[in-house]
């Protein structure tokens, strides 16, 4: 049997029925709640010394511990609710959040209650809150307990708190509801009933809760909770979770100790959301990276960099896809021979874009951003000066369509015909423009000649290693910058135009590699290219689609595009 520990001093008078109010660094709690005792012991939370702090645990119990561990030096009270039982768990929520306290959880295995009485423990807790039922806390542990059923009533009896209304939560959406508790405008949170099974652990059954003998009344008459006051709170602290609802204990007992809670949409990379990047630019005291897929993710290291530098994309954050959709419009500045882009000048070219982008708005639940492709080496009939059957234009006569276009929130893919020449060396001429963070890149192997080849008689192509070693400069120089997720398209309408491609380098994590379907013609041969090109692809990849407005019979309109491409491609290009 596990021994209770001694009560702090003071506190042995001061078990009584009551709640808690705020302290000048916890905010307040809900208007209403009863006056605090001076008897009130109050939890003690720490900034974690380690930045980043990973709490990597995979269940739920593990990962509740170690969050209550990374933040609280110690607690007079804890609430526990069961981990098979959501509408508990959610409500147990708001009472942490409200009285300032962690929130650990129990799955009646014996690991798991041996996790809990050794938190419980280290944490000095004289009282606990079992939501939901009896039995939550370790069998032989003598501590007071008041179990109540996960009723709003319940808990506000046993409290004190004022929970305020009731607040129904999505299904999908229980961790963001307990990432947007504020202790000082309480709600009670409230499980619907196609929530449960998303919200469930692996282990638990529908029926756990009730298995573990909920209690009918309002809570145990015989015993009470501890008089608490709200600790300091770590509002210098963020808390990153990718919304998983394993780790919604965790993310409670982060708000009750005041950290601020950012979610990634459900992604394993801080890059994923605007929010997210906003907060690691603020540079907080510490960061604790919640959840096993978040704190293990390859790279975490430099993309917490990344994030902190705040730059972002068009459309925000710093990845690319899914969140993303690229309309863009192709050709050469001044001159409508290559296509759309230079059929007018540079303001109405971004009025145009704007115009061309729109309907996708309505067809999409991705942020659609107007592009530019600009044609930034172009094949040529002739050999040149440097021989390579390729015209390469000054990135400085580049640059005001690049930084215009920038400026108005557009996103740019400078696209590359080589010739005779290879494509990373045309590449780094254009570093310049590549360093800024709305600039991608385009490798066009129809344009890639061997010796002896000229244009428009052969169909060039690409080896993948050469291809390979553009992703690798690239990558490297994304990292190197600390830049948002970088664009690199390979053009193709033939599988033989980039050789070998299953040995394509889609591993680095600083670019969305993207396969651009550009064939033109009937729509009956199109779709076939890209059901072709598609067929065996590395992974992962992104996809493209090209609109030709004259080539083609007849060329799709945006919400036919969105309809008959599937899946949806991410970028649609107009030439």
């Amino acid at each position: 049997m596990r021994s209770a520990p001694m009560l702090p001093a003071g506190l042995a008078a001061a078990l009584l029925l009551t709640g808690c109010t705020g302290s000048d660094h916890g905010g307040g709690a809900a208007e209403g709640n009863a006056a605090i005792s001076q008897d009130a012991a109050v939890p003690v939370t720490a900034v974690p010394s380690a930045s980043p702090t990973l709490v990597a645990d995979e269940g739920a119990v593990a990962a509740a511990v170690s969050m209550s561990r990374a933040l609280f030096t110690s607690s007079p009270l804890a609430v526990v609710a069961d981990d098979g039982d959501l509408a508990g768990r959610l409500l147990a929520a708001s009472a942490a959040v409200g009285l300032g306290v962690p929130l650990l959880v129990a799955d009646g295995g014996a690991a798991g209650e041996e996790a809990v009485g050794s938190e419980l423990d280290r944490l000095g807790v004289t009282g606990v809150l079992a939501v939901g039922g009896e039995g939550l806390v370790p069998a032989g542990d003598d501590r007071p307990v008041v179990a109540v059923p996960a009723d709003v009533a319940a808990v506000e009896a046993a409290t004190g708190l004022s929970l305020g209304r009731q607040d129904p939560v999505p299904a999908g959406g229980a961790v963001a509801a307990v990432a947007g508790l504020e202790p000082g405008r309480l709600v009670a949170l409230e499980a619907t009933p196609v929530e449960e099974p998303a919200g469930a652990s692996a282990s638990a059954s529908p029926s756990s809760s009730s298995a573990r003998s909920a209690p009918d009344g309002d809570g145990d008459g015989d015993r009470e909770l501890p008089v608490v006051g709200r600790p300091a709170p770590l509002d210098d602290v963020l808390v990153l979770a990718t919304g998983e609802p394993e780790y919604l204990a965790g993310v409670a007992t982060a708000r009750a100790a005041g950290a601020d809670v950012r979610l990634t949409g459900g992604m394993p990379d801080p890059r994923a959301s605007a929010e997210v990047v906003e907060a690691l630019a603020a540079e907080p005291a510490a960061t604790v990276v919640l959840g096993a897929g978040l704190a293990g993710a390859p790279g975490l290291d430099w993309k917490l960099a990344t994030a902190a530098a705040g730059t972002q994309l068009p459309g925000g954050g710093q990845l690319l896809f899914p969140n993303h959709m690229l309309v863009a419009m192709y050709g050469i500045p001044d001159s409508g021979a290559l296509g759309i882009l230079g059929e007018q000048d540079l303001p109405a070219s971004i009025e145009r874009a704007g115009q061309v982008a729109a309907p996708y708005r309505d067809l999409v639940d991705a942020t659609v951003v107007p592009t530019f492709e600009i044609i930034a080496t172009v094949a040529s009939a002739g050999a040149g000066g440097d021989g390579n059957y390729s015209a390469e234009l000054d990135p400085e006569i580049l640059r005001p369509w690049v930084e215009a276009a920038g400026a108005a929130g557009m996103y740019v893919v400078l696209d590359l015909q080589p010739g005779r020449t290879d494509f990373l060396t045309q590449a780094q001429q254009y570093r310049s423009l590549l360093e800024l963070p709305h600039v991608g890149l385009a490798l066009d192997p129809e344009w890639r000649l061997d010796p002896g080849e000229v244009h428009l008689v052969e169909v060039g192509q690409v080896g993948v290693d050469e291809v390979n070693r553009v992703v690798t400069w690239l990558a490297d120089l994304t990292r190197e910058r600390s830049l948002p997720q970088k664009l690199l398209v390979l053009h193709q309408f033939q599988v033989r135009m980039v050789m070998d491609r299953e040995r394509l380098d889609t591993s680095r994590d600083e670019l969305a590699i993207m396969v651009h379907v550009d064939g033109q013609g009937g729509q009956a041969a199109k779709q076939d290219t890209w059901r072709v090109l598609r067929q065996d692809a590395p992974q992962p990849l992104s996809w493209g689609w090209k609109n030709f407005i004259d080539e083609d019979l007849p060329m799709l309109d945006p919400q036919q595009t969105v309809e008959q491409v599937r899946p949806t491609p991410q970028l649609v290009t107009y030439q």
